[in-house]
């Protein structure tokens, strides 16, 4: 086995190997080649878009002409504004602060100012 050497599949090169330009007809099937993928890359971009476009029509069509939320909204039970626990209890400010009515009505005696007399 260790007699067996297994034949060299590629020669190796005698002499300096030269750089060969490409014929006119290897120059011009890349030009081709890069047409085709570039044309073909383009079609498939108006076809993504196209058929974007298409399901977003669609989606308005659907959304603008639903009637089921019309009778769903007209029975359906009012609902209650979301609690805010801190601003309950007095941490923080309310996000929709209500005026509180006062005891005797008048705005200035309420907050503690007097007016001044002369």
């Amino acid at each position: 086995m260790a007699g067996n050497i297994p034949p060299n599949l590629i020669e190796p090169a005698a002499a300096p190997q030269h750089f060969v330009p490409p014929s006119t007809r290897e120059l011009r099937a890349q030009a081709v080649h890069r047409l085709q993928v570039g044309l073909f890359g383009l079609c498939a971009m108006l076809l993504i878009v196209g058929l974007a476009n298409i399901i977003m029509d669609r989606a308005r069509l659907v959304d603008a002409e639903d009637p089921i939320q019309q009778v769903v909204a007209a029975d359906a039970k009012p609902k209650r504004q979301v609690a805010d626990p801190l601003a309950d209890i007095g941490v923080v400010p309310a996000a929709d602060p209500s005026p509180t009515p006062s005891a005797t009505g008048d705005a200035t005696e309420s907050a503690g100012t007097a007016p001044l007399a002369q």
